[in-house]
């Protein structure tokens, strides 16, 4: 028997936020950090400043014990959140004293599905919802678990996005993309993050296909590691989404126990200027 898959009828941030870098003429820069890493003031403090360094849509990562998709600087930042207290509840009142100053930021919420059956997913929707989360990446819900998430978050106004590889086929896409909502993530490589990086003619050709099937923005990510580079794969989709070189500056300015160094919010945002620069060089 076939789900009834609701429409999407609703608008979120996301959506405003892709109209206007449209608008605008130029790719979006993704931000992603692990919420809690390596302490929750200190992601806080970089989530709080994530606009303001140019970021026009934020990826929170909700720290998992097992984050199977994810390279190891990825699963090291779970790990050092986890480490720190952080857990699903924590990571929702981020993102609601992130709403105290900023009401227009998108956030999506990225992560695995077991945290969120446990915390229960109606209560998990609506403290979601009501905590200011635009979108989720739930990364190992394919379609055939429509039921699980998917449909229950659409159903709540919350856009679910789906991740495309370049291993995805056009019947696949077909699949993913008939329940997709937000944006389209392009995973650019084969793998996990942060483990290699594509060539930008192959992400443009990807790209193209993608927006054959569907008409809504394509964010890529995986591999992104400079300005430069984001620049060039803003050009060629809607956004680029850098994650592991990030999370890689949140890494280098911890000490052997763990603890922020005093520089680690100021280097964190300073990085993510430099590739908003590059990005914002981006024409479309």
């Amino acid at each position: 028997m076939s789900v009834q898959i609701p429409a999407v009828n609703f608008e979120t941030r996301l959506d405003k936020r892709f109209r206007a870098l449209k608008a605008e003429g130029r790719g979006g820069l993704v931000a992603y950090i692990m919420a809690g890493d390596p302490d929750a003031d200190t992601s806080l403090a970089i989530l709080k400043g994530l606009p303001g360094a140019g970021a026009d849509i934020i990826e929170l990562g909700m720290p998992f014990s097992d984050p199977m998709a994810d390279g190891p600087s990825i699963q090291a930042s779970a790990q050092r959140a986890l480490k720190a207290g952080m857990t699903l509840k924590k990571t929702l009142d981020q993102v609601r004293a992130f709403r105290v100053g900023n009401d227009d930021t998108p956030i999506v919420l990225m992560g695995y599905y077991n945290p969120i059956y446990i915390y229960g997913v109606d209560r998990f929707l609506i403290d979601a919802k009501a905590a200011g989360v635009d979108g989720l990446i739930i990364v190992d819900l394919p379609p055939e678990e429509e039921c699980e998430l998917c449909i229950p978050a659409l159903a709540a106004g919350i856009n679910f996005i789906y991740l495309t590889a370049p291993t995805t086929d056009d019947a696949r896409l077909d699949v993913v993309l008939a329940k997709a909502s937000g944006f389209v993530y392009y995973v650019s490589i084969t793998g996990t993050t942060g483990t290699a990086q594509a060539a930008i003619g192959d992400i443009e050709a990807a790209v193209k296909r993608i927006r054959a099937h569907t008409g809504l923005p394509v964010a890529v990510g995986f591999g992104i590691t400079s300005a430069d580079f984001a620049e060039a794969v803003a050009n060629v989709s809607d956004a680029a989404v850098v994650g592991s070189a990030l999370v890689n500056v949140i890494r280098d300015h911890v000490d052997t126990d763990g603890r922020a160094k005093p520089d680690l919010v100021d280097k964190a945002l300073g990085f993510v200027r430099e590739l908003a620069d590059g990005v914002g060089r981006s024409k479309r």
